[in-house]
């Protein structure tokens, strides 16, 4: 399997159920190897009948964030331009393109009907959710907050003061800059609802920000940078709308307290839900009976990786309950069963992600096993009428893919979008291996090669990034094992502490210990799995990371400088100082090290690699992105820099519009590259053809 494999593979995107439960549709984009665009295709599922091929139907251009409204229609985003002088358009000469809400009738053998437009409001909608009824549609987009409307004259602009094209913030604006984006102050993301009249949206519309009031909210909802239409849901009987936000001011870099408000839609201030909990509460979702209220949240303060617990409130008497406090795993979805009888929601355990069923009244919780095997990584769960689960699963192995369980049981596969790649390419295995890794803990990790391979073999040593978070046996689309097995390697993973999936003490051992135990994991795990595994030749090795594994690598450059003979450094922590006065979302320091730079300067120092430089030998590839405002790109320009004053050899990779991740075609393919090359060269040929076939002898 090849990197240009990676990149044109057909990507399947979670699926949508219609509102009888009948039908599924879901969508699959597929990239074009020749000049690497990318469409989407949608297809319709009869769940009432599995083994029947699903249908095409055709939806035009650009469609984007399709709903199946209560109406039987299916709504959807375009950023089509209207046709000049159309009635749509109100005549206008210009034809203007951005984003609208429309509708269209579908038919269950894939006949579509015209597309009649929703909602044209002038300013781009970024996202829409229909209330159950029907009777309306929130929508949300960048508004200014002194906007009264959906939109106003000099919407956007009140950083820009002129006469000059220069961006100015104050100190009490909150964050400057934010993920990959510089901010524009007095701008925010937030929802409207209109009223639908025979399809089409009316009114104004009420701000559920509350707009001018006393007590009003300013801030985002979606949340930035990563929050989407999951952090708003509807009431099941359409009376109001719970939202998600954080509070923008002066002190919303330093806070991870994101709360749940509700509107009532008078367009009075919002009501925040969770004012008590300073730490993060997120994802609300009422049961379909709309007797509760589920959504997660964390313990901790400006923890960003807490356990997230599942809290259940009663909507008709307000109690609100800790559901899943006993167990020792941080959930990351919620969805209710159509008769409000279950929770079925998905987290983290050891390597794999599934899924649990969760007793509401008791609490109860029971791992499902959906799976022949390992469960791997399961998502997109749709509880369905009949004990029935539509969900998603990928794995190492391959990309996800759609999947049907009935009865609580095993599924059976609905769809088989990247076989017809992966049919044609080398199997690869993955071994899952556990040791007594620091403090006598016992940590795990995976061996990925090519099936049937033999040795020896080189060794990649795979560090992922987080640090709170996990190599588990999932599909990437950037740092993927199985496409650098293709290429003859071992990888190599190891869940070292401070990792997800082993319960929130194993998680929170890595705060103020970045260097540490994470590194003796990392010594013993590689021994552990050259003893396992008899094939893969230790004296051939590299390492490479990204994020806290580029920091890793780094911290490996100065501590462990005889070990491996490359390293690959993405995005990696270079002096912690510097970071720490670079970086955003401040809260993320602070808590792993216990406070800020100027607070705990000898922590911060402990754990700095720009302290070891004068121990770095071990070859580097250093690659980084100029929009990551997370790691700052400068850290890998200072990295380079210590690189070419140490004599040791290096390359440095800059993507000049790419952020903490490399996500463009094109890009990804330099990556992969480059890195390639960089392995080769330091480890020799390991014995795979660029076309993924073995070499001749």
């Amino acid at each position: 399997m090849s990197a240009q494999d990676l990149v044109v593979m057909p990507r399947l995107g979670d699926p949508m159920v219609a509102n009888d439960g009948r039908t599924a549709l879901y969508s699959v984009t597929e990239t074009d190897p020749e000049n690497y665009e990318r469409s989407t295709r949608y297809f319709l599922q009869d769940l009432a009948a599995p083994q029947v091929d699903p249908v095409e139907i055709d939806l035009g251009e650009s469609v984007f964030n399709l709903q199946f409204g209560s109406d039987g229609n299916l709504y959807f985003l375009s950023d089509r331009a209207l046709a000049s002088g159309s009635e749509e358009n109100n005549g206008a000469d210009k034809a203007e393109a951005y984003s609208r809400v429309y509708r269209l009738l579908v038919t269950a053998s894939g006949e579509v009907s015209a597309p009649s437009l929703v909602a044209d409001l002038h300013n781009g909608i970024d996202g829409f959710h229909l209330s159950p009824d029907g009777e309306r549609i929130a929508v949300w987009a960048e508004i200014a907050r002194d906007c009264e409307a959906f939109g106003c004259a000099g919407d956007g602009e009140a950083h820009l003061t002129g006469p000059g094209s220069g961006r100015l913030y104050d100190a009490e604006d909150g964050f400057f800059r934010h993920w990959d984006q510089w901010e524009t102050p007095g701008t925010h993301s937030r929802v409207f609802v209109f009223g639908l009249e025979n399809g089409e949206a009316v009114g104004d519309g009420v701000a559920l920000d509350g707009g001018d009031d006393d007590g009003a909210l300013t801030g985002d909802t979606p949340t930035k940078p990563f929050g989407g239409g999951e952090e708003i849901a509807w009431a099941a009987d359409s009376s109001g709308v719970w939202f998600v936000a954080r509070k923008a001011d002066a002190a919303e870099p330093t806070t991870t307290n994101t709360d749940i408000f509700w509107s009532d839609l008078t367009g009075a201030a919002p009501q925040n839900w969770t004012a008590n909990n300073r730490a993060v509460d997120t994802l609300p979702v009422p049961s379909p009976d709309g007797k509760w209220l589920a959504y997660l949240a964390m313990e901790r303060v400006d923890y960003e990786a807490d356990r997230l617990v599942i809290h259940l409130r009663d909507l008709e008497g307000g109690d609100t309950r800790a559901l899943t406090e006993g167990f020792d795993r941080s959930f990351g979805s919620i969805a209710w069963t159509p008769d409000s009888r279950w929770i079925v929601a998905t987290a983290q355990d050891v390597l794999d992600t599934p899924a649990f069923k969760i007793d509401p009244q008791t609490g109860t919780v029971e791992r499902l096993d959906l799976m022949a095997g390992n469960e791997a990584h399961i998502g997109a769960v749709t509880p369905l009428n009949g004990d029935r689960l539509l969900f998603t699963r990928d794995s190492i192995g391959g990309p996800r893919e759609l999947f049907l369980s009935e009865g609580w049981g095993q599924a059976r596969p609905l769809t088989k979008v990247g076989m017809n790649i992966l049919g044609n390419r080398a199997s690869v295995v993955t071994t899952r291996f556990n040791f007594e890794g620091a403090a006598g803990d016992t940590v795990w990790g995976q061996i990925t090669k090519l099936e049937g391979q033999q040795g020896p073999i080189p060794a990649i040593l795979y560090v992922h990034g987080g640090p709170q978070g996990s190599f588990n046996d999932g599909w990437s689309s950037r740092w993927n094992p199985r496409v650098l097995a293709s290429q003859g390697y071992a990888v190599i993973s190891v869940d070292f502490h401070g990792s997800t999936g082993y319960g929130q003490e194993f998680t929170d051992a890595i705060n103020q210990d970045w260097g540490g135990k994470p590194l003796e994991d990392l010594q013993k795990g590689l021994a552990a799995a050259l003893q396992l595994d008899a094939q893969i030749d230790g004296t051939k090795t590299c390492a490479m990371g990204a994020s806290y594994g580029g920091y890793m690598m780094n911290w490996i450059a100065g501590k462990w400088p005889d070990r491996f003979d490359c390293l690959v450094q993405h995005d990696g922590l270079f002096d912690m100082r510097s970071f720490y006065y670079s970086t955003e979302e401040l809260w993320f320091p602070r808590w792993d090290f216990g406070g800020t730079y100027q607070e705990q300067k000898e922590l911060y120092e402990k754990w700095n690699p720009v302290n070891h430089v004068a121990n770095w030998k071990t070859p580097m590839l250093v690659i980084t992105g100029e929009k990551d405002f997370r790691v700052p790109y400068s850290q890998g320009l200072q990295s380079f820099t210590a690189l070419q004053e140490q004599g040791v050899p290096a390359q440095m990779l800059v993507f000049p519009d790419e952020n903490h991740w490399v996500l463009k075609p094109k890009n990804s393919l330099q990556w992969h590259g480059t890195v390639f090359s960089w392995l080769d060269r330091w480890l020799g040929e390991a014995g795979i053809e660029p076309s993924g076939e073995p070499i001749a002898e």
